[in-house]
């Protein structure tokens, strides 16, 4: 298995990047966060995942070890798999979106695209026993959160907009005010 990549950036392609490493090019599907790594840097680390089917060899790659142990535990649930599994990795930090799994939150993964209802509620029922106590959350702080952003996604705001919107607001307001306040900046 191929864990880990060194070498230069030596390109994109519709199919993710090319890294150069001793002269061997490897073609790695990428998150955003090694991407905007590779710009403009003359060498690059990148963990990656090693994808075997019968017909073809892919690798994954990730900015850090905890998006690629993500990445392997959502190969893991039934009906998941590379290229969806990189696009969940890929729409936030792996700390946010284990934080959505421990807060029960398939909305979260609702608003990727290629991941239903179903799907959602599957990642999230799968995940949850694997990320026991991984993830510290405070019994007021989680439920809160999510009250508020859901008031905001009822208003008209996507499910991005909500959250971006929250994250300039106080947290230990009550929810009525964290949503006024969201309102507020985003006017």
């Amino acid at each position: 298995m191929i864990s880990r990549l060194r070498g230069t950036p030596a390109g994109r392609t519709v199919d993710g990047l090319v890294v150069d490493v001793a002269g061997v090019g490897y073609l790695v599907s990428a998150t955003p966060a090694v991407l905007r790594r590779a710009d403009g840097a003359s060498e690059v680390i990148v963990q990656t995942y090693l994808h075997v089917r019968e017909d073809t060899l892919q690798l994954y790659g990730f900015a850090d070890a905890s998006e690629r142990a993500l990445f392997v535990q959502l190969l893991g649930v039934s009906g998941i798999g590379p290229k969806v599994a990189l696009a969940v990795v890929s729409s936030a930090s792996s700390e946010e979106l284990q934080r959505a799994i421990a807060l029960k939150d398939s909305a979260r993964f609702q608003a990727i695209p290629g991941i239903g209802k179903k799907t959602a509620e599957r990642i999230v029922l799968e995940l949850e026993g694997s990320l026991a106590g991984a993830v510290p959350i405070s019994e007021s702080g989680g439920p809160i959160e999510l009250t508020a952003r859901d008031a905001l996604v009822e208003l008209g705001y996507t499910l991005v907009e909500a959250e971006q919107a929250l994250a300039t607001v106080d947290p230990e307001l009550p929810v009525e005010e964290r949503v006024r306040e969201a309102l507020r900046s985003a006017a």
